[in-house]
């Protein structure tokens, strides 16, 4: 069901009440908004800011009015769940965001390339998921390696280090660099 056209029905039906939200969208979503996949994904990632209230409502009697269209669209389809990761991510990257979607009520921008591709990984890393959408980003050889840097230093576990490189060396044999 995500992403467009439900971005589409949510900024009218914030317009409609007479709200407005700027935020940075990040996961599945931003990469199907950004065109990089089709995939259905379920929900919306906000990074930052906060949801503030009137949105988290304005959100969930939309996704309401959704399901009584025969949508499947979850309360919480608009979350914060990955904030923390504005706290990890390189700084800087509030300055690299780009544009996703542009309308009167709602604005939607996501990181930039490669702090968009650093929280595909680090997802990759830590939950085994996302394997599709690191693979449709279709990071080179060198994006990989500068990102493992990065991705080695985001968890105190000791064996993570070694775990990452295994991760984005199947990855890399995945996308064809020959490792």
């Amino acid at each position: 069901m995500l992403p467009l056209p439900t971005v589409e029905a949510f900024e009218r039906h914030l317009a409609g009440l007479e709200l407005r939200f700027e935020t940075v969208v990040i996961g599945g979503s931003a990469l199907a908004l950004l065109g990089v996949t089709t995939r259905q994904t379920r929900d919306f990632d906000i990074l930052a800011p906060e949801i503030p209230a009137a949105i988290t409502e304005a959100a969930r009697s939309f996704a309401k009015a959704q399901r009584s269209l025969g949508n499947v669209l979850v309360d919480d389809w608009l979350n914060n769940g990955p904030m923390q990761l504005a706290e990890i991510l390189p700084p800087g990257w509030e300055l690299r965001v780009r544009m996703a979607f542009e309308g009167q009520a709602l604005v939607l921008r996501t990181l930039g390339r490669d702090d968009l591709l650093k929280t595909k990984l680090f997802a990759l890393s830590d939950r085994g998921t996302d394997l599709a959408d690191c693979v449709a980003l279709g990071p080179t050889a060198a994006e990989l390696e500068a990102a493992r840097h990065w991705l080695e230093a985001q968890d105190g576990n000791p064996d993570w280090p070694a775990h990452v490189r295994t991760t984005l060396e199947d990855l890399a044999r995945r996308l064809g660099h020959g490792v």
